[in-house]
């Protein structure tokens, strides 16, 4: 989908990726309804963005149904309509699968996996009625790599590819196009956010993946790279892993 002028909700863009990739969607001439639990944070990206930027913040807790589907009903509000969902809001969580602490296993499910399916099913029927849109969900590439000590984080995104791909295939018929992003591992303050059992539980990689995770990506060349998901709309997208 050409972004020109298009009405592009982003989660999670308070920081990281998230703020990054509204740079990108803005510079390419989108209108963007930012959302995250911060609102200093989000008011800081949206002045940050280039002048003439139609732009909307919504403190939004991606975890409570009820405030995503606020989210959704402003954007229409402000816009008529939501052309692209990006769900890129999302945490991780550290440690063994035998020490991995419960309620941050259920903290990140919450956010990770029904924090897009609660923005998927509130803007669904909009995007049905106005004959189609673009969801994109972000995935990791540590869902496909079995990194020892980030088990609990990895299953969220296994879950989130196939809750993905799936909808791809039903959606399909309703002209909306969900794809899966993977980003690698990218320089950000997102390991440092993430919830940890012990002080020092961390991800336990084989010399291969180490090799692999060794030189992150910036943000801005992961948002790029959304950006250019978004117009090309392919099942599955992401960051070439370096070797």
């Amino acid at each position: 989908m050409d972004v020109q002028g298009k009405v592009v909700i982003i989660t999670g863009a308070s920081m990281g990726i998230g703020a990054a990739t509204a740079q990108v969607f803005a510079e390419a001439g989108a209108k963007l309804v930012l959302a995250a639990r911060s609102v200093d944070k989000l008011d800081a990206v949206a002045a940050g963005l280039p002048d003439g930027t139609e732009t909307l913040t919504v403190p939004t807790d991606m975890t409570d149904q009820a405030q995503v589907q606020a989210l959704i009903k402003a954007a229409r509000q402000r816009f008529g309509q939501v052309d692209i969902l990006i769900n890129n809001a999302g945490q991780a969580a550290v440690g063994a699968v035998a020490t991995v602490n419960p309620d941050h296993y259920r903290q990140i499910i919450e956010l990770n996996l029904l924090g897009p399916l609660h923005a998927m099913q509130a803007v669904i029927p909009d995007m049905r009625k106005q004959g189609g849109g673009v969801i994109i969900n972000i995935s990791s590439n540590v869902s496909k790599m079995a990194i020892p000590g980030i088990g609990a984080y990895a299953s969220t995104k296994y879950a989130l590819n196939g809750l993905t791909l799936t909808a791809r295939n039903e959606l399909a018929a309703d002209n909306i196009r969900v794809v899966l992003f993977h980003p690698g591992q990218t320089a950000t303050d997102f390991g440092a956010n993430a919830r940890r059992s012990n002080p020092g539980d961390g991800p336990r990689p084989t010399s291969e993946q180490a090799e692999v995770m060794r030189q992150p990506d910036s943000a801005e060349d992961v948002a790029r790279q959304i950006l250019e998901a978004a117009l090309q709309e392919p099942a599955e997208a992401g960051m070439p892993m370096h070797r």
